[in-house]
């Protein structure tokens, strides 16, 4: 008697006499996977990868061999997408750049005015008037070319391209120690406190820029290596390099903002690195949530205190 024709369950024109050592399914070779023991289909080896923990880092990222940073590429893709927006309506460095007390005037263009009699015409703009978006917007926004210089060359240009080429190298190890989420949120937060740090010391200064977080994982570097119990010594000579560039920079970018960043990036990062095993990742979204909660309480003081 001649033996019945098997064939593939997810092919079914295909003959075959190869089955799963584990749900016992006729296989064919592009079905196959290869086990421990023989061949497993391709639900089977789903199933298992399922059932088997992912590993991770100590603060909570997940370990993966070829992850890519896609946080990272995101961000400075929206970075160079408001740079080129920028560059046709100029208008937006003054709509959503950073700016704690200013004047819009009848062009709708804002200005800093530190002045509480202001002229007809004109009102008040900033987070004073309300525009708390300008606290993050601002930290995608750039100098324009014509904005400033240094030393004759277009500081405005530099000022994105110094901006992302850090991110570039900082973030991608930051977001592989960290995991996404944890990445993303140390990146806004970094962000708000730059601003909010500009706003309490320089309420009437305008600024824009991604350095405020950039610092900010600047600091979360510092602070990965030494939970990791790594060599310091080029690490601390990294970060002396932000600390020297924050000092000769404050003559033309604003300092309050990289302080901010730098100081919110490494609280945040201390948060990731020694929270407790079992409940890490409530214990670290609380963290930020408390955090966040701080940061607008200071908003909301000084916005009292300027209008009061």
């Amino acid at each position: 008697m001649e033996a019945a024709v098997t064939t593939c369950y997810r092919h079914p024109s295909y003959e075959t006499y190869v089955s799963c050592t584990r749900c016992e399914r006729f296989i064919c070779p592009d079905c196959m996977r290869e086990a421990a023991v023989g061949h497993h289909c391709v639900e089977c080896v789903k199933e298992g990868r399922r059932s088997v923990r992912q590993a991770r880092t100590v603060f909570g990222g997940t370990v993966a061999r070829s992850a890519v940073p896609v946080v990272t590429y995101a961000l400075i893709g929206l970075n160079v997408l408001a740079y080129l927006a920028e560059l046709v309506r100029p208008g937006l460095v003054a709509r959503f750049g950073m700016l704690g007390a200013g004047l819009t005037g009848p062009d709708g263009t804002a200005y800093v005015y530190a002045h509480t009699d202001y002229p007809p015409g004109f009102h008040e703009a900033g987070l004073v008037a309300g525009e708390w978006y300008r606290l993050l917007t601002g930290s995608f926004l750039h100098l324009p070319p014509d904005g400033s210089s240094l030393g004759g060359l277009p500081f405005g240009v530099l000022h994105i391209l110094f901006n992302m080429y850090a991110l570039w190298n900082l973030g991608r190890v930051v977001e592989e120690q960290l995991g996404r989420a944890r990445y993303l949120a140390l990146y806004l937060l970094s962000a708000l406190g730059g601003s909010v740090l500009v706003y309490l010391i320089a309420p009437y200064d305008a600024a824009v820029g991604a350095s405020g977080a950039v610092f900010g994982l600047a600091a979360s570097f510092y602070v990965i290596n030494r939970r990791l119990g790594r060599d310091m010594a080029a690490v601390n000579r990294f970060l002396a390099g932000f600390l020297v560039w924050m000092v000769v920079s404050a003559g033309f970018t604003s300092w309050q903002g990289h302080l901010g960043g730098l100081l919110t990036g490494a609280v945040v990062t201390v948060v990731y690195a020694y929270a407790p095993g079992p409940r890490r990742t409530p214990f670290q979204a609380a963290g930020c949530v408390v955090l966040g909660a701080v940061l607008v309480l200071l908003v909301v003081l000084k916005t009292s205190a300027l209008t009061g």
